[in-house]
């Protein structure tokens, strides 16, 4: 079995969101390798969004920006996303409602908001 501590460190991330910048400082402030993955221009597929829905603790609707008002524009519900395969469908189609930053090691996944959650993968 391999210690977590040397899983690689995955965040999906977006430049144009300071939570995602501030916990991506905080990952490079532990000088360990990590790689970025820009969700927005590269969209997570169904397979990669089940397996952060699987690392993720929390009710699956949590990966998705309820909050953001292109959310209530579609008319979605957040009943409808009560299932991680329903997230995940849903995100398919709209990445850019997926919550950021997300943060994976090993078999830890963490919605870094506010940042300082990085800690529960950097330890």
């Amino acid at each position: 079995m391999t210690d977590a501590a040397q899983e690689p460190i995955t965040i999906y991330f977006n430049a144009q969101c300071s939570k995602s910048r501030q916990a991506l400082g905080l990952i490079e402030d532990q000088g360990e390798p990590y790689t970025v993955v820009e969700y927005l221009k590269t969209p997570p597929d169904r397979s990669t969004l089940e397996a952060i829905l699987a690392r993720l603790q929390g009710p699956p609707v949590e990966l998705v920006r309820t909050d953001d008002p292109a959310f209530r524009e579609l008319g979605a519900d957040k009943k409808s996303l009560a299932t991680p395969a329903a997230v995940a469908e849903f995100l398919v189609s709209h990445p850019e409602l997926m919550q950021r930053p997300v943060v994976l090691r090993g078999d830890t996944a963490v919605i870094a908001r506010p940042p300082e959650l990085v800690a529960r993968v950097l330890d």
